[in-house]
């Protein structure tokens, strides 16, 4: 998946902030925010796209400490659960269920590590306010005059102003508090069809830097690839221009608008979960039945886990029945 360089600049400005931790530096671009999007050009061998997919993304430490004999040991139980019907065989149906539970495991623990911190007041309701002062701090007024950079208060401001927006459309009674869904829809809003327009403006304002509100073939490129001086332009960037104007650029004006954007990054038509199974299935099914037995998935095991995995490591030393 694409990771946004802005990001790093965004961590390092929050530093300079008591209690700053907006919504819009704490994670990549909304749309990316998920799992299962575009996997990246630059990882030509597409592992750790895949083993994002397969496992979730934020228990990675716990792979990356183990040795192979370790990961295949662990990864061969992951194998018995995703095996629904026990029948010694994974199918494409079976590993695409285990990669959605996978993809909501990720977002109902990010909504609850949130919601502690930002419920202040216990009552089951996130208020606009406890929100802002948690984010913010309580000492930061909405104009950022303690802040002394002005570039600095000038992207605050805009965090601030993003952040607003994107509350306001997930407050679907416009009361100013955020229920659960409330709340999960505006830290995920890609997982909400009523969201889908504040997706879509973020990310072009993300990539859009003429400011003309579209995202031309540079500027698509651009999110993706920064030229260094001496070296070689790589395959991919060709091959991602030509996506650009075969598929992205529809009506051929040279540029993406909303509409243009929206089928780029929330396809209606296409189960990235689905699409995910089958890709694993077909680079590991050496008998080619269509289904994975264990010993097929366990000797590919770098592909499924590697070394850098997540949360489900972690979740075979604690009891979880619901798997």
């Amino acid at each position: 998946m694409m990771r946004r360089r802005s990001l790093l600049g965004l961590l390092a400005l929050c530093a300079s902030v008591a209690f700053c931790k907006p919504t819009s530096e704490k994670k990549e671009r909304v749309h990316h925010s998920k799992d299962l999007d575009e996997r990246d050009p630059k990882d030509q061998n597409g592992f750790q796209f895949d083993h994002e997919a397969f496992m979730g993304r934020d228990g990675a430490k716990t792979f990356d400490q183990l040795t192979p004999e370790e990961s295949k040991e662990r990864l061969g139980k992951i194998v018995d659960r995703i095996d629904h019907d026990q029948d010694g065989l994974v199918t494409a149906d079976e590993l695409t269920a285990w990669i959605k539970r996978a993809q909501n495991r990720y977002i109902d623990d990010n909504v609850k590590k949130h919601w502690n911190e930002y419920d202040v007041n216990r009552d089951g309701e996130i208020s606009w306010e406890e929100y802002r002062n948690a984010t913010y701090g309580f000492h930061v007024d909405e104009a950022f005059s303690d802040v002394s950079n002005d570039e600095d208060k000038a992207s605050y401001r805009k965090m601030l102003r993003r952040d607003v927006r994107r509350f306001e459309k997930a407050d679907k009674d416009g009361n100013k508090v955020a229920t659960r869904e409330e709340f999960t829809a505006f830290l995920h809003p890609e997982e909400f069809d009523y969201m889908k327009p504040i997706v879509v403006l973020e990310t072009i304002e993300d990539i859009d830097k003429d400011g003309d509100g579209m995202v031309d073939e540079k500027e698509y490129v651009g999110d993706m690839y920064t030229p260094e001086e001496g070296e070689p332009e790589p395959d991919w960037v060709k091959n991602e221009q030509e996506q650009f104007r075969q598929f992205r650029d529809l009506n051929k004006d040279g540029k993406m608008d909303m509409k243009e954007v929206e089928r780029w990054i929330l396809p209606g038509d296409y189960d990235h979960a689905m699409a995910e199974a089958k890709h694993l299935i077909h680079e590991s099914d050496k008998d080619e039945d269509s289904k994975l037995t264990k010993q097929e998935i366990v000797n590919n095991w770098n592909m499924f886990v590697g070394s850098q995995v997540t949360n489900y490591g972690e979740d075979l030393t604690r009891k979880h029945d619901e798997l």
